[in-house]
């Protein structure tokens, strides 16, 4: 297990440097895996450069020129996961991670239109559509390096919704909340948290409202919803620290804020896992 302070201080050392260099040698046969291991956390792996192949379960996942790789811990998981870098010399090297368990909170919220609660079945075949939309943007695997340095928060307010809590709306269970919330006034700018692409950008989902999906690479993605206004579109490079959008509070939501999720292809993770601070800037 990797505290959260300490992973912290090495994830802040990381930012000064390119994120090839993990290491003080680039060709130094290392082996790495950063992240505080805990279900729901985004764990970013250095198999160093001399090794072209990594599998996680005996699944290969994409490495870069520099060994960078990436791949998450379910929110529920409790399976040990194993990782083995081939090296291109003929030998392996394996860890096994134990996903650190978490205890989620219980979220009550009420006051929702129940248009939004209980969708009305004529809405049911719109939704599926977008969240299709959503999904197929999060196939994207691309050899993008922006995912291994850590994020910062991508917009200034109080955190007021944590990942994994069981939802409870109007009084009716609902599934886990995947993702942070942020609670800012309406038009609060929201900032790219690292460098990506756009690949999903939609101004009025039906209960998400503005939509937007950022490709961070290696199938590393963040999404920004209830967005006010979009400031960007499909195709479209940003740095860290660009405006992508405005904070509202459309589709299903109480008051105006961000939620803002991460994905390892279709994974839920916990971004805030992956922060360089544990909390927002208070606006």
């Amino acid at each position: 297990m990797i505290p959260r302070r300490a992973f912290l201080g090495a994830a802040a050392a990381l930012t000064a440097l390119p994120s090839r260099l993990w290491a003080a040698d680039p060709d130094e046969a290392s082996f790495e895996l950063r992240g505080p291991l805990e279900q729901g956390s985004l764990v970013v792996g250095n198999a160093g450069s001399r090794s072209s192949l990594v599998k996680v379960d005996n699944i290969p996942v994409r490495i870069s020129f520099a060994g960078l790789f990436a791949f998450g811990l379910p929110w529920d998981g409790t399976k040990s996961v194993e990782v083995v870098v081939h090296g291109d010399d003929g030998t392996d090297t394996k860890r096994t991670v134990v996903p650190v368990v978490r205890k989620y909170d219980v979220q009550h919220v009420n006051g929702l239109p129940e248009k939004y609660v209980s969708p009305p079945k004529e809405v049911l075949e719109r939704i599926a559509r977008e969240n299709a939309l959503v999904g197929q943007a999060r196939k994207r695997d691309t050899d993008a390096t922006a995912f291994a340095a850590p994020f910062d928060w991508p917009a200034k307010g109080i955190m007021s919704g944590t990942f994994g809590s069981q939802r409870i709306d109007n009084g009716k269970a609902m599934a886990p909340h995947f993702g942070v919330d942020i609670a800012a006034p309406k038009g609060t700018p929201i900032h790219a948290p690292a460098d990506g692409i756009v690949s999903l950008a939609e101004p009025d989902f039906y209960l998400t409202g503005g939509t937007t999906l950022l490709d961070h690479g290696h199938g590393v993605s963040t999404t920004y919803i209830h967005q006010d206004a979009l400031k960007v579109k499909v195709g479209d490079t940003v740095k860290r620290g660009d405006v992508i959008g405005l904070v509202g509070m459309k589709g299903r939501a109480t008051g105006p804020h961000l939620h803002w999720a991460m994905n390892c292809f279709q994974m839920r993770l916990d971004p805030s896992r992956s922060t360089a601070t544990p909390m927002p800037e208070k606006g």
